[in-house]
């Protein structure tokens, strides 16, 4: 009897690692809500921005979050300050040169003190960044929120199947670790750029 129990717990465990399996989840937004604010807090002229050329895709297995992978991927030209002449600026080629450097990318390559409380998983997340050109490992606190059966109700829809997962994050880096005007204009452009991102991703089911 006893042996008979241990091979249906067995049995029922396979199975659920069996079924259990990593969503691709898309973060080219449907809405165009998703977007990254970036914050120069200098002396003279604190700036604020966003970037809302947000693409990429996350692997993520509600059953094993340690496991996520991805890349996120925001469209240098789409970074946008309040005053025009310095949007211009700040896509120009004396600081990140949009069209030389399309692409700002983070890939996440590794999830480490992973803790899951219902929905939210929190983590570090370690990967590759990339910014003009140059590309440097970091680690970033992030936040991830898996909503089962929540694609459809986002977009009005509710008669679309499908899950919804949000990250969310903060971290820090420095101008000149990625060759962007290293030592100048400090009075004006905080040597230190911070980035945060709330952003959501879909992934819809027939």
């Amino acid at each position: 009897m006893k042996k008979s129990v241990i091979v249906s717990l067995l049995s029922l465990a396979t199975a659920a690692v069996l079924t259990a399996a990593p969503q691709s989840f898309d973060f080219k937004d449907p809405k165009g809500v998703n977007a990254i604010q970036f914050h120069l807090d200098s002396v003279l002229e604190p700036i604020s921005g966003t970037a809302g050329g947000v693409t990429g895709t996350v692997s993520f297995d509600a059953a094993n979050p340690a496991a996520t992978t991805g890349k996120i991927v925001v469209a240098t030209a789409s970074l946008t300050v309040s005053n025009a002449m310095m949007t211009d600026h700040l896509r120009g080629e004396n600081w990140l040169n949009a069209p030389a450097n399309p692409e700002i990318v983070f890939e996440l390559v590794s999830l480490a003190d992973v803790k899951t409380t219902g929905n939210d998983t929190t983590a570090t997340a370690t990967g590759k960044f990339t910014l003009k050109g140059v590309t440097k490992e970091i680690s970033v606190p992030v936040k991830l929120t898996y909503l089962a059966g929540a694609y459809g109700k986002r977009l009005n829809k509710p008669e679309l199947g499908g899950d919804l997962l949000v990250i969310r994050g903060e971290f820090t880096i420095a101008r000149a670790d990625y060759g962007v005007q290293p030592g100048k204009n400090e009075d004006k452009v905080n040597p230190e750029i911070k980035l945060s991102l709330a952003i959501v991703g879909g992934a819809p089911k027939a």
